[in-house]
């Protein structure tokens, strides 16, 4: 069987709770022809691309999906392209805010997902969980993560798919936030498993 890599984030933002790492631990051990791992990742810029390039190494699996949070989006949504940006609004969880910092000095300014996002999109959809094609995926954490996973395969391991994509908040994490929208944690998981099934 082929073997993907799915990341998860840790907590950040004051949040007790992170809904892509409690949905990537919840999906089974084998999709379609995948061969699941999961792997928690630290939401931090300096430590985030050394952690999950470390396990690539050792699984030296054949497609990397990497997931992460964020709110307000309504669906899941796909990432089409990460940008050679840093640029927080917030601290990471290492107290780090970098500003206007490329994330490869010498890189390109933008690299596209290797995975088949609208496959991915309309699958996800299929199943009855929202989902849009998203065409950015901020400038934060999980940006700095999709573009360093796709400049580090383009240049060492271009037979590895390597992609991205955001879920919303939980029910839980919206009620302090009136009208926001939220998921519920096994619609995400669903999802999740229609997504990789297209893969």
């Amino acid at each position: 069987m082929k073997k993907l890599l799915v990341t998860g984030f840790e907590p950040f933002g004051g949040e007790k709770i992170n809904p892509s790492w409690e949905a990537v631990i919840r999906l089974p051990e084998k999709i379609g022809g995948w061969e699941l791992k999961p792997l928690l990742l630290p939401v931090s810029f300096q430590r985030v691309l050394p952690a999950v390039l470390e396990t690539v190494e050792v699984l030296r699996p054949d497609a990397v999906l990497s997931v992460g949070q964020a709110g307000g989006r309504e669906g899941l949504t796909p990432e089409r392209i990460g940008i050679n940006l840093d640029d927080a609004r917030i601290p990471d969880n290492d107290g780090f805010c970098p500003v206007d910092c490329p994330i490869e000095a010498e890189g390109p300014a933008a690299c596209f997902s290797t995975l088949p996002v609208k496959d991915m999109a309309a699958a996800i959809e299929k199943a009855g969980i929202p989902s849009r094609v998203s065409n950015t995926a901020g400038t934060y954490v999980c940006n700095h993560l999709l573009y360093g996973l796709l400049h580090y395969a383009a240049h060492t391991r271009p037979s590895m798919g390597c992609g991205f994509l955001h879920v919303p908040w939980l029910p839980e994490q919206t009620k302090d936030k009136p009208g926001a929208f939220s998921l519920r944690l096994e619609e995400m998981v669903k999802g999740l498993e229609a997504a990789i099934s297209v893969l």
